[in-house]
């Protein structure tokens, strides 16, 4: 066994994937799905500002948008985490217009940023996949993928646990699937 391949086992046991509300999750930072403007929108989005108050919109005024693929973060004010990490994922186009890359961009800008706030738990929703369109299995396997070799290039700063939070029964079951079906590569 290399000293990669047991990082990222170690790393693997960090990510959990789990059913529920992300405005919910008991954690430092939450990632917000959100477009580029960060002034609100549907789904996750628009969840994410409803649960916080109007002090997030207030203070996402004044980050100026953030582009695809990058991450900006505020207070979590009336949310149960302490941060909102918003990102923009990719509109799918059919997956020649660097789709998987913006992707996994805005899964490592986030968890940078997680990092540089002193974050020990983040959670995720599945990003781009409502409006945006991704599909689940792909934009599953990039988040994951994504997430382990993040953590396992950790030195020092320690993200405990990285929940991947899925809405719907669906989802959670695509991302379990993705996430099992790495650590059998590792193995």
């Amino acid at each position: 066994m290399t000293e990669t391949t047991d990082k990222m086992r170690k790393a693997l046991l960090r990510i959990r994937v789990v059913q529920g509300d992300l405005t919910q999750e008991d954690s430092d930072a939450i990632v917000n799905a959100a477009n580029e403007s960060l002034l609100g929108g549907g789904g996750v989005d628009g969840a994410i500002h409803r649960t916080a108050g109007p002090e997030l919109l207030a203070e996402c005024r004044t980050l100026n948008g953030c582009p695809t693929g990058a991450a900006k973060s505020t207070g979590g004010y009336r949310l149960k985490a302490k941060w909102v990490i918003h990102t923009v994922g990719p509109v799918w186009r059919g997956g020649s217009q660097g789709e998987e890359e913006l992707l996994a961009s805005a899964y490592r800008s986030s968890l940078q940023e997680a990092v540089r706030l002193g974050a020990r738990t983040l959670a995720f929703p599945a990003i781009s996949t409502g409006v945006y369109g991704y599909p689940k299995e792909a934009a599953a396997r990039t988040a994951v993928r994504t997430v382990l070799y993040f953590l396992s290039s950790l030195e020092g700063e320690t993200l405990d646990e990285v929940r991947l939070v899925c809405f719907s029964a669906d989802s959670a079951e695509v991302h379990k699937r993705a996430l099992d079906e790495l650590g059998d590569r590792l193995q």
